[in-house]
């Protein structure tokens, strides 16, 4: 379960407060959302939640799937959420029902129905992959599309200590099989969160520790997980691995005084990125070439709260009109040391005026441990 665990806390940190717009629960809310708005998917809890904002500005919600704790059929659902781009509304997150057996891996999922409070949810398939060794509980995160069909995943591997051993994966299709056949490209990386993929098929990745910053790989990449098919290699669990002198990896971002813990990373669409930093509270926006442009999240100065009023970035999203959302964790300082607590996660929205952020809005909250962030365009 999500919210037994802590994800990487030895390198996360602090936030609170601001308003509820509004909310519904698995109710028919349809009617008051517009149109044209952008449907906002949050995994909290091992649930699946969407949210939509109304001609007034309030926000309807939908738990569109509930945890298997909570309902027998239900699938436990985490990490950032990644629609396939053909328009099908399928998509792929974090999925660990009765792990570890079977094991965590990345489901596969239709989502059914068009409007809040009409939507159901169900598993078509599962991406299983070998981790490697950790005192750890393996932990899927990130996802994302390459051209030719294939799925791109991240698991976070060491959460706060020891060698970096997170996994890069692409996957091919078909993905409706048993095994669905995979390649690992990258099975180093410190705490992997999440993954961005340009039109040129360059993959981007946080990392959070270790060497932190946001990596760059770029193609081509393996067909097949076969030698022919650029897949020459194994790793120490026999699965099949790119060749070292293959992969294509560089810093596109570093670590600097705004962003201390790449946790995920997004287009803006105006040709920069925003990557969140949960260690302290912030998210920063860089250019084409990795430079840093500025803040458009900031905690207040001075302020001593249990974690910052502004929140503390986990998973990201930019919807259409480039408006930010963000799965607040709530890591703060507790007795039992630096984690996310329970019922003070949020979902939050960064809106602009003439460029300028404001103040996030809170869309959701009470929440335990949502981490990823998806949007339905």
């Amino acid at each position: 379960m999500r919210t037994s665990r802590s994800i990487g806390l030895g390198v996360l940190l602090v936030g609170a407060g601001m308003l509820l717009a509004a909310c519904g629960d698995d109710g028919d809310n349809s009617t008051s959302a517009t149109a044209q708005a952008p449907i906002i998917f949050s995994a909290e809890n091992n649930r699946l939640d969407a949210y939509q904002f109304t001609a007034d500005g309030a926000v309807v919600k939908q738990i569109v799937d509930h945890n298997h704790a909570e309902d027998p059929s239900g699938r436990d659902i985490n990490g950032q959420i990644c629609f396939f781009p053909d328009g099908s509304h399928r998509f792929i997150a974090g999925e660990d029902t009765n792990q570890p057996s079977p094991p965590q891996g990345w489901g596969i999922f239709q989502l059914d129905g068009n409007a809040i409070g009409k939507f159901a949810v169900r598993q078509i398939g599962k991406l299983t992959p070998t981790y490697q060794s950790s005192p750890d509980n393996a932990e899927n995160y990130g996802c994302g599309f390459l051209s030719a069909g294939r799925v791109v995943t991240t698991d976070v591997g060491d959460q706060a200590d020891g060698p970096g051993n997170g996994q890069l994966i692409v996957w091919f299709p078909p993905f409706d099989t048993a095994s669905p056949k995979y390649c690992k490209l990258d099975i180093t990386i410190g705490t992997a969160g999440g993954i961005y993929i340009d039109s040129t098929d360059r993959i981007y990745v946080a990392s959070a520790r270790e060497t932190p910053a946001v990596y760059r790989y770029t193609g081509p990449f393996p067909t097949s997980d076969t030698a022919a098919g650029g897949c020459a290699s194994t790793d120490s669990t026999g699965a099949p691995m790119i060749a070292a002198a293959a992969l294509h990896k560089e810093v596109f971002i570093n670590t600097d005084t705004h962003v201390r813990t790449p946790n995920a990373v997004v287009a803006s669409g105006h040709d920069t990125f925003y990557v969140s930093s949960v260690f302290n509270g912030v998210i920063a926006e860089y250019d084409a070439s990795g430079t840093f442009v500025r803040r458009i999240l900031t905690p207040v100065t001075g302020e001593r709260l249990p974690y910052p009023s502004t929140g503390t970035p986990l998973g990201l999203g930019v919807d259409p009109a480039g408006d930010v959302y963000f799965a607040d964790i709530a890591i703060a300082q507790t007795e039992g040391g630096i984690g996310p607590v329970d019922g003070l996660g949020r979902v939050r929205r960064i809106h602009f005026v003439n460029g300028a952020p404001q103040t996030p809005q809170v869309m959701d909250q009470g929440l335990d441990f949502p981490d990823g962030i998806g949007i339905l365009r």
